[in-house]
C-alpha cells in the first residue's frame, strides 16, 4: 500500500512549537562601532522564533509585563522582519504600561495568543533579516528605526510593514547603541532648540533637568550652534559637583541646582552672567513643572517662549498673570511623540544629522546602563530593569542589548 505523503506546510505549525534542543556555550562576543553580535540561527522552514516583554493590562512593570515567546511566519509581501539590537527604557514607557501616559500601544492577538498583547517600549534599533517580495528600500543587513511610537521595541524580533520603519542610511562609525538611542531624545532636544525661537549665535537658553537625555543633548547641541545655555539640576545627596563639572564638559555654560534657582538675589547672578541682562534669555525648556519651573520662567526676557515637555514634579505650572500680560511670556507644549506622526520625513532628517554629528566625534553619548538581552535571560531580570526605571537617581539609562537571540 502506498504512503502518504503530509505536505511540509502541514507540519508547521508543529515545528514552530517544537521544544528548541540545547546548545552549547558560545565565547563571548565583542563587538565594535558599526558592528553587531552573531546571531541565532533558530528557524524552521522560515518560521522565527522571538521573545517578548509583554502585557495584557496597564499597572506597575513588576504586576503586568511578562516574557512571551512565540513564532514569526515567513516575510511575504511588502513585510520585513527584523532582528532588535539595541532597545531603550525612556520614563514614557513605563507611563504608557501604567496607562498614564496619552500615547496608547496596540493590543493584539498577533503574537499567537488568544488574549491580546502590546509589546512594552517605543525606541529602539533592528537589523533587517528578511524582506519580502515587493520591498523596495530595504535590505537584508540594514538597520532601521521605528517611524511612529507604540511599535512595542522590547523584543528580540519583529514583523512590520516597510513603510512602519526608517532606515539608518549609514551605519558606519556608529554603535546600536548610539542609533538605538537618538530617536527620541536628541531629536526631542533638536527640535525644541529649532521651532519655537530662532536663536542667534551668543544668545542664551535656560533649562531644567539638563542632566537627562534631553538636557544633555541640549548642552551639546547648543554649543555647536554657538548658544549658551543656563542649566538647572536635582540636588544630590551625595553633592552636586562632580555632575556640575561633567555638564560643563559637555559645554554648558552655566550648571545650578533647583535650590539655587530659587534662592534670594539669584536673579543678580543671572545678570552677570547675561552682561546686565543686555544677553537675553529668550528659550525655556521645561520638563519639571511646579514652582521650580515657574522660578526658571520668570528669568526669561519679554517675548520669550517657555516649552513644557515633561513635569517630573508632577506639579502644575501656576502662571502669574504678569508673566503673561507685561512680560508676554509665550507657554507652549512639545509632545514629541505626536510631532513624529505629524513630521515623520522631518524626523528621518533629524535623526540623519545627529547621526552625521555623532560621527564626526561632535556629539557625545549619554551615559547607559547596559542590559544584556541573550535567549537564555529570564523574565525577572528585564522586568526588573524596566522597574528601576522611575526609581531614584540612575547612573545612566537603561538600555537592552540584544545578543544571541
Amino acid at each position: 500500500m502506498a504512503t502518504k505523503r503530509i505536505p511540509t506546510t502541514a507540519l508547521r505549525p508543529l515545528l514552530s512549537s517544537a521544544p528548541r534542543p540545547a546548545k552549547a556555550p558560545r565565547p563571548h562576543l565583542q563587538t565594535t562601532p558599526g558592528s553587531v553580535p552573531q546571531r541565532r540561527h533558530i528557524s524552521a522552514y522560515g518560521y522565527e522564533q522571538a521573545k517578548a516583554l509583554t502585557f495584557s493590562t496597564y499597572g506597575e512593570p513588576a504586576d503586568v509585563l511578562h516574557l512571551h515567546t512565540h513564532s514569526i511566519s515567513p516575510a511575504h509581501s511588502t513585510l520585513v522582519t527584523v532582528r532588535f539590537l539595541a532597545s531603550p527604557i525612556n520614563p514614557a514607557d513605563v507611563n504608557q504600561i501604567q496607562g498614564v501616559y496619552p500615547s496608547k500601544p496596540v493590543f493584539t492577538t498577533s503574537l499567537n495568543t488568544a488574549t491580546p498583547l502590546a509589546v512594552g517600549g517605543n525606541e529602539g534599533v533592528a537589523e533587517v533579516i528578511a524582506t519580502g517580495e515587493k520591498v523596495k528600500t530595504l535590505a537584508k543587513g540594514d538597520w532601521v528605526i521605528m517611524k511612529r511610537p507604540s511599535f512595542g521595541t522590547w523584543r528580540t524580533h519583529a514583523q512590520t510593514r516597510e513603510d512602519a520603519v526608517i532606515k539608518i542610511e549609514d551605519k558606519s562609525g556608529i554603535t546600536p547603541i548610539q542609533a538605538g538611542t537618538v530617536s527620541v531624545n536628541p531629536c526631542t532636544a533638536y527640535r525644541m532648540l529649532s521651532d519655537f525661537v530662532k536663536l542667534e549665535d551668543g544668545e542664551w537658553f535656560v533649562q531644567n533637568g539638563a542632566n537627562s537625555g534631553v538636557g544633555r543633548a541640549a548642552i551639546q547641541l547648543g554649543k555647536i550652534w554657538g548658544f549658551k545655555s543656563i542649566n538647572i539640576i536635582r540636588d544630590r545627596p551625595g553633592g552636586n559637583d562632580a555632575l556640575k563639572q561633567e555638564l560643563m564638559d559637555l559645554g554648558a555654560d552655566v550648571v545650578v541646582t533647583d535650590t539655587e534657582l530659587q534662592t534670594q538675589g539669584f536673579k543678580d547672578r543671572v545678570a552677570e552672567w547675561t552682561h546686565g541682562d543686555r544677553e537675553a534669555i529668550r528659550l525655556g525648556l521645561n520638563c519639571v513643572g511646579g514652582k521650580a519651573g515657574i522660578a526658571m520662567a520668570k528669568l526669561l526676557a519679554p517675548h520669550s517662549h517657555f516649552v513644557t515637555y515633561g513635569a517630573m514634579s508632577k506639579q502644575p505650572l501656576t502662571i502669574p498673570a504678569s508673566l503673561l500680560i507685561f512680560k508676554d511670556i509665550h507657554f507652549d507644549g512639545f509632545w514629541y511623540s505626536k510631532w513624529t506622526e505629524w513630521r515623520p520625513d522631518e524626523k528621518k532628517r533629524t535623526v540623519d544629522h545627529i547621526i552625521d554629528l555623532i560621527r564626526k566625534g561632535e556629539f557625545k553619548d549619554s551615559p547607559v546602563d547596559e542590559i544584556p538581552w541573550e535567549w537564555e535571560t529570564g523574565e525577572n531580570e528585564l522586568v526588573n530593569a524596566v522597574k528601576g526605571t522611575l526609581e531614584g537617581f540612575r547612573s545612566g539609562k537603561g538600555v537592552f542589548v540584544f545578543g544571541k537571540t
